[in-house]
């Protein structure tokens, strides 16, 4: 059987948006946030990050900062027993410094790329799988990659907006 997910996008959704987040300094959740993925955890959905992170190409912080904040994020969610069951993360953007990095790519939100490793590295079914996104890029990933919805989250508490989602599953 095909695995449930619910996709997050990171800035924005579980941290609050500042603007090309690499220092764990900057990093402060969202209301809801930690608690949201010990729910989808305890629900069997796999918790799963999207993220485009174009500050990389731009030559703004490194592939290894990103990591880093990942890591921090996971020792912040095992204190209370919750996990990210993984982090995909785009490095590209069209207008970066780091030729290699600036390109036009199938992983940079609203294309699918990113949700579409996902599924097929962790055997996602798409349709029975939900995102929750800050963007109408992130909802176009979701859409452009079949899954059953996207959710626009517009801030407040975000375990109260996925638990009445995962309700509907």
């Amino acid at each position: 059987m095909m695995n449930r997910a619910v996709f997050f996008d990171r800035d924005g959704v579980l941290n609050e948006e500042v603007g090309y987040l690499w220092e764990i300094e900057r990093f402060k959740w969202t209301d809801g946030a930690r608690e949201a993925i010990k729910l989808c955890n305890e629900r069997g959905f796999l918790a799963v990050v999207v993220t485009n992170q174009g500050g990389i190409a731009k030559n703004l912080y490194t592939a290894r900062d990103v990591e880093a904040l990942h890591s921090f994020m996971q020792e912040k969610l095992s204190e209370i027993g919750a996990h990210i069951d993984a982090f995909y993360y785009c490095p590209h953007h069209i207008d970066g410094t780091i030729k290699e990095l600036s390109v036009e790519c199938e992983c940079r939100k609203p294309k699918p790329g990113l949700i579409l490793k996902a599924c097929e590295e962790l055997k996602i079914e798409p349709a029975r799988s939900i995102m929750f996104g800050d963007k109408e890029r992130d909802m176009g990933a979701a859409r452009a990659a079949g899954l059953r919805a996207g959710i626009l989250f517009t801030g407040g508490n975000l375990l109260e907006v996925v638990k009445a989602e995962l309700e509907k599953l």
